[in-house]
């Protein structure tokens, strides 16, 4: 990856950047490597800024926006905010195969499987819920915009895999995932209101090559910013 982050938006409060893919959010084998450490390393000299907290999180397979808090109190105030679902989530993904339906909703509670992986259930007890749109690229391949609305770990990565098309890439649900040059789950774009402030932010994916095809660049284009869509009612 390059030697510095991309920043999105430099907030008094918060940070946003672009996380690139395949980039743990912690340190792995390396001292440093992960995208926390990085980050912090890169402020701490760019800024001076030597605070630094995360409120929330993404796949290592996964790009896109997040955010860090600059400071505690901050950090409480996003964390309640993600806890009571009122940060508005948008990704995109591709996937090969073609659905049942083109539109709608994924609900159901979510298990630990193997080997890492969760599964979804057909009871709702305390479901994960996921709205999406799908769009076809090329012949069965199909670009997928969604909006969780709770906060599940993989729960994206899960929903798909359950209705039949599992991400092109994903390294836990997909066979293929060797024949493919990323994991293409994307963090499209972020809406919220933090200090009576409204702030929003979208940011197209960069990379991958069926991210980058003519005809998911056009679609993309169309889907900016995702929350014109015409989602419907929960």
């Amino acid at each position: 990856m390059s030697a510095n982050l991309t920043v999105i938006a430099d907030q008094d409060d918060f940070i946003v950047i672009d996380k690139p893919q395949d980039v743990s959010f912690h340190d792995e084998e390396k001292v440093g490597s992960g995208l926390f450490s990085q980050l912090k390393q890169q402020l701490r000299a760019q800024a001076g800024l030597n605070e630094l907290y995360p409120v929330h999180r993404l796949d290592k397979m996964t790009s896109g926006l997040i955010i860090m808090a600059k400071n505690q109190a901050t950090a409480r105030a996003f964390q309640q905010l993600f806890a009571q679902h009122q940060v508005e989530k948008y990704y995109l993904a591709i996937a090969d195969g073609k659905p049942k339906k083109k539109q709608g909703l994924i609900k159901g509670d979510m298990v630990k499987s193997r080997r890492g992986m969760w599964k979804l259930l057909r009871s709702t007890d305390n479901p994960a819920i996921s709205q999406f749109f799908s769009f076809s690229i090329a012949p069965k391949r199909r670009l997928y915009l969604l909006k969780p609305h709770s906060g599940k770990s993989h729960q994206i990565r899960v929903a798909l895999n359950s209705i039949g098309v599992p991400i092109l890439g994903d390294p836990l649900y997909s066979d293929k995932h060797t024949c493919s040059d990323r994991g293409y789950l994307h963090a499209f774009a972020l809406a919220f209101t933090l200090h009576n402030k409204r702030y929003q932010y979208c940011l197209p994916p960069t990379e991958g090559a069926s991210f980058n095809s003519p005809a998911a660049l056009a679609l993309i284009t169309q889907l900016s910013p995702p929350w014109q869509q015409p989602w419907p009612a929960l």
